[in-house]
């Protein structure tokens, strides 16, 4: 029977009212051109730089911010109260309803206008509301035909990619809680048994031992995961050679080849492990692709440090399915930057020439797939640091211990 992990020193506190005004303040610094406001539609830029947590629906949301670094929500009327009682903006500005006598994107307009930034030069993420859950309606170029409207995302993906100590304490803490929800994962799955059930069980008590843990104040805040998973997702037997398979209800069959996926949701912030296990003894063919794929991740995690190119990393994994003539299994790019969301940017890809930066985090997961035995990938949540890269997680990586008796 797996045990429950033990407990960190100090239960991790959220990202502090500070550390957000600062990321507000500081975000012009980041951008090509000056702007003197941003206005961000996208919830996971409203939760970065202003800490609402909140399910995007028809009804617009958008948080401003001045140049002066003050953070201005504009809410539907049904979500005034949660932005005030969870949300770090300096003013909160609500609307009816959506699509409402007068439509929100003008109220939005006539908002800017109050402000004096009718005629300015802003700063957007999307130009406009984008379509949620069947919402339509103008473009802010439109309602706004005064101002000059720039996309500045990339920017604002970079800031967000350089995660602060603060940042790193809680994708951490989410690493442990992902390896305990595995061990149980791991610790279930037998032939004959439910993939919905394994996976059902594992999750719960891992999340229930994490809540225990963390105390009564803890909140997972992110709308990829819910508490500690683990999961298959489909990928079991023949099907995990489907890299984005999807939850089947499979029964677990002897000599099955199984893709694993774990993780925890603390604060906002999330991580990746996952694994390649096998139910009974793998075969030679089966043991010649996991050693393969370990290899794979053992080149880019070499090759992971400040100053190489995300293109490097994948150029020099792909140098080995060329050496080794895989490229039949060959399906997906390295991995990915993450945190708040389970993909961010900038991506280990060979059409990615941004350079890594110290405190990046990033999953490292180059994977083979082969039709009829199954695919092989183990996944790593990773820090980019001054003398290369830190492991998060440290789940084991080995055959001897991803053999399911």
């Amino acid at each position: 029977m797996i045990g429950p992990i033990s407990s960190s020193p100090v239960s991790p506190s959220p990202i502090s009212f500070a550390e957000r005004g600062t990321r507000a303040r500081q975000v012009f610094g980041h951008l090509e051109a000056p702007q003197d406001a941003l206005v961000l539609f996208d919830d996971q830029f409203i939760f970065y730089y202003c800490g609402f947590a909140f399910f995007p629906t028809e009804r617009p949301t958008a948080l401003i911010i001045t140049a002066q670094g003050e953070r201005i929500l504009f809410v539907p009327r049904l979500e005034r109260e949660h932005a005030q009682q969870t949300g770090e903006a300096e003013r909160v500005v609500d609307y009816p309803e959506f699509p409402g006598e007068v439509h929100p994107a003008d109220q939005l307009a006539a908002l800017l206008g109050e402000l004096g930034l009718a005629r300015a030069s802003l700063g957007v993420d999307y130009d406009g509301y984008p379509p949620v859950m069947g919402y339509d309606g103008p473009t802010l170029s439109e309602v706004l035909s005064g101002a000059t409207i720039s996309r500045v995302s990339r920017a604002l993906d970079h800031q967000m990619a350089l995660k602060s100590e603060a940042e790193v304490t809680l994708i951490r803490e989410s690493a442990r809680w992902g390896a305990q929800a595995h061990r149980l994962l791991q610790s279930y799955t037998r032939a004959g048994e439910s993939e919905t059930e394994v996976e059902a069980r594992a999750s719960k008590e891992a999340t229930a031992e994490m809540i225990a843990a963390l105390g009564p104040g803890y909140r997972g805040q992110n709308r990829w995961m819910s508490g500690a998973v683990a999961l298959y997702r489909g990928q079991i037997g023949v099907n995990s050679a489907l890299p984005h398979a999807m939850t089947s209800g499979a029964t677990f069959q002897m000599g099955d080849t199984l893709v694993t996926g774990a993780g925890a949701a603390v604060w906002g912030y999330i991580s990746e492990l996952e694994r390649t296990m096998f139910v009974g003894e793998a075969s030679a063919e089966q043991r010649t692709f996991f050693q393969h794929m370990l290899n794979l991740q053992d080149i880019a995690f070499a090759a992971l440090k400040p100053g190489a190119t995300c293109a490097s990393v994948d150029q020099a994994v792909r140098a080995y399915f060329e050496r080794q003539q895989l490229w039949d299994h060959w399906r997906h790019h390295v991995g990915h930057s993450l945190g708040q969301r389970i993909h961010e940017s900038p991506f280990l890809d060979i059409g990615d020439t941004r350079p890594l930066e110290v405190g990046m985090v990033l999953s490292v997961e180059p994977g083979l797939y082969v039709p009829g035995l199954g695919g092989f990938r183990h996944s790593d949540t990773i820090l980019i640091t001054p003398g290369g890269m830190e492991l998060l997680t440290d789940y084991p990586r080995d055959l001897g211990s991803l053999i399911v008796p």
